[in-house]
């Protein structure tokens, strides 16, 4: 007997479903469940559109198209009918990105028609803690960033940013987007930094949360500070509050070549569990 499938745009009735989706691999999906929990399916206030691949009438996985195209929870059989829609679409993103192995087949199936990529990240470590490590003492000055230090925070964003996808985010629209996203997390008391006479040492972000998990994001530490143990101690510092204030699980992906980050992570008390993909343009 053919299954019988279909590919269409989700719509705000489509809400529990979706949810149910992503609430299957809540680590996995954990940036993409945060941004429909806060706005739903409507594509005007999620930024951008959500596909839905049905077998059966039942949805069995998505594809986040905005910014990023991220396929969540994705059969083959789904990646391709995702693929076919984005090549009829048009690329509009600035990066594909999600577990590794649909990520590399749907990007398979795209390069053809939309690359050549600026860079490839095939394998990014996912890791994930519910305990840190009592081995590394949480670094006492390290806490959350105030509403009034935009400016102080935002220099040691931009850096942040730009060495670790190659392009400075306020290129484009003069870096709008990239300081509305900084103070988002700012205002939500999810930025956390160490500063010392008025200059980042360590920050890092709690980028996305949902009841089930959260995801740290953009670790840096100022270049002059570097190898004095601080990505360690700091991390174990943001830890402690987003698993007593934020989520039971934290995770994080890091690029597979980066062997210290990914070394201090596990000493934090991370653990690797699977792997994300990279596609950036």
């Amino acid at each position: 007997m053919l299954t019988q499938t279909t590919t269409r745009v989700l719509e705000p009735a489509d809400l529990g479903a979706a949810l149910a989706v992503l609430e299957s691999a809540p680590v996995e999906n954990a940036f993409v469940a945060a941004r429909v929990q806060a706005a739903g399916l409507d594509p005007w206030r999620l930024g951008g559109e959500m596909w839905g691949w049905y077998a059966d009438g039942r949805l069995r996985s998505l594809c986040y198209s905005g910014a990023n195209l991220v396929p969540m929870c994705a059969t083959p059989d789904a990646v391709r009918a995702f693929a076919d829609r984005a090549r009829r679409t048009g690329r509009r993103c600035s990066s594909i990105v999600g577990p590794a192995e649909p990520t590399a087949q749907l990007w398979r199936l795209l390069e053809p028609g939309w690359g050549p990529a600026r860079d490839i990240r095939a394998h990014q470590p996912l890791m994930v803690t519910e305990e840190p490590s009592a081995d590394v003492e949480p670094d006492p000055f390290v806490r959350r960033v105030g509403r009034n230090e935009m400016d102080v925070i935002m220099p040691a964003c931009v850096a942040m940013f730009t060495e670790e996808v190659g392009i400075s985010p306020m290129a484009g629209d003069g870096g709008l987007l990239y300081q509305a996203r900084v103070a988002e997390l700012v205002g939500s008391g999810r930025s956390f930094a160490r500063i010392e006479d008025g200059k980042v040492v360590f920050k890092a972000e709690i980028g996305a949360a949902t009841s089930h998990a959260c995801q740290i994001q953009g670790v840096w530490v100022a270049p002059e500070h570097r190898g004095k143990g601080l990505s360690e101690t700091g991390m174990a510092a943001v830890l402690r509050y987003a698993l007593a204030d934020v989520a039971p699980v934290a995770s994080l992906y890091v690029n597979d070549y980066n062997t210290p980050a990914r070394a201090a992570y596990r000493r934090v008390g991370f653990r690797e569990v699977g792997a994300f993909m990279s596609v950036l343009f």
